[in-house]
């Protein structure tokens, strides 16, 4: 297709650029494309006379999910681009479909401009769900806890139209929460794994979540921050492949290529926490090969602190330049990470451990003894000694257990 820009069609039209960018904002012009700041309009298209925005009102999203990337419209490895042309008709699905590959690519830029196109008035209920989203997302990667904050707020003032949305509005605010492991808000239906107060559409991007609730549920037990009666340990870290493993099977029936690489990658936390590194490998790599095809550089960044070095190793092995690419975005991710969780979980999340002195800290907080880690690590007890004693004095912790509040 091809396009002009918004003086060309201004010019064409007989009408200030002013007007021609607002009628793009709010959605007026059929198959306007936005890239960044700039916007692109088909050849064809025509002004909207005054009356066109009440009769054409937004197009409903094309799946009823705040979270189109987790669809089955994204169905093939390497298809993003793909997606977004099938979409180039439904200027908000497209808009929402490409900020959402973008945050998975780490393009955070990006992603905040159009969160805000998604903000405005006229957004339909899973678009502003979306925007507020996207716009917590870019406040994780900033450390903005204002951002954060604003983000919670248009979720909260989302268009609901009944109780079912409402709902929907509850567990968005609560998925936000757990960006940064803080899980105390999800909704009682959604912690026993009930679905049925979201339509289908969203089920695959709820069994990445609900996973996700699960983790934080058996990392609280295994670090001793919370109790549950006949659950010790990593007994139920243990537990958690059993779970998701068919949750994966699934995802690759129907074809949901973001749901089957968080998955995936979550299997492999499990499984690697639990101390079955080659089952954690062989996911891992996987949901690897899922994402480079689409250069989801971001999506990878996100599990650095779970892998540290194994996973650069994992990724370099399938290509070299995508581990320079996650380990720059690292850099940035893992600060605004650390700025904004302390801020608002009023806690201090360790920003000067590198990978093995974080795995050394994380095993101290599941209560592994100093011989133990020795043995899992194939080092000696005196080395891991001296690591613990160099954390402490990093973190200003003098007890193991404490480790896990820093992590």
């Amino acid at each position: 297709m091809e396009y002009i820009t918004v003086s060309e069609a201004a010019q064409k039209w007989g009408v200030t650029t002013r007007r021609v960018q607002m009628l793009c904002n709010e959605g007026r012009i059929k198959g306007a494309v936005r890239f960044g700041p700039v916007w692109k309009i088909p050849v064809t298209a025509v002004l909207p006379n005054a009356k066109s925005k009440r009769e054409e009102p937004h197009l409903p999203m094309p799946r009823k999910s705040p979270f189109l990337d987790m669809t089955n419209l994204y169905n093939k490895v390497g298809g993003a681009t793909e997606c977004a042309e099938m979409l180039i008709n439904q200027p908000e699905a497209h808009a929402l479909f490409e900020a959402q590959i973008a945050y998975r690519r780490g393009e955070i830029e990006k992603v905040y401009e159009q969160a805000r196109y998604f903000l405005h008035s006229h957004s339909g209920f899973y678009a502003v769900i979306g925007g507020g989203m996207l716009l917590a997302q870019c406040a994780i990667w900033r450390g903005d806890v204002f951002l954060w904050k604003e983000a919670k707020k248009h979720i909260f003032e989302a268009p609901c139209k009944d109780e079912h949305d409402r709902e929907i509005v509850s567990l968005s605010l609560a998925i936000i929460d757990s960006s940064i492991y803080d899980n105390k808000d999800y909704p009682e239906w959604f912690k026993v794994g009930n679905f049925e107060a979201l339509p289908g559409d969203a089920h695959p991007a709820a069994k990445v979540f609900y996973v996700k609730y699960l983790y934080m549920a058996a990392y609280a037990i295994a670090t001793g921050q919370f109790k549950l009666e006949g659950v010790e340990g990593l007994a139920l870290m243990r537990m958690i492949p059993n779970t998701i493993e068919p949750m994966i099977s699934q995802a690759v029936i129907d074809k949901t290529i973001v749901p089957e690489m968080f998955l995936r990658m979550s299997c492999a936390v499990a499984y690697y926490n639990s101390g079955q590194k080659e089952k954690a490998i062989a996911h891992m790599d996987k949901a690897i090969a899922l994402a480079l095809p689409d250069q989801l550089y971001g999506f990878l960044t996100e599990y650095v602190r779970h892998f540290g070095d194994l996973l650069d190793e994992r990724i370099a092995l399938q290509d070299k330049n995508a581990v320079v690419a996650v380990k720059a975005l690292y850099n940035i991710y893992s600060v605004g990470w650390a700025r904004l969780s302390s801020q608002v979980r009023d806690k201090m999340i360790s920003t000067n451990l590198d990978a093995k002195d974080r795995e050394i800290a994380k095993l101290c907080a599941f209560g592994f003894t100093t011989k133990e880690i020795a043995g899992m690590l194939y080092t000696s007890e005196s080395t891991i000694s001296h690591a613990i004693t160099r954390i402490s004095n990093k973190t200003g912790l003098l007890s193991k257990k404490e480790f896990a509040f820093i992590l």
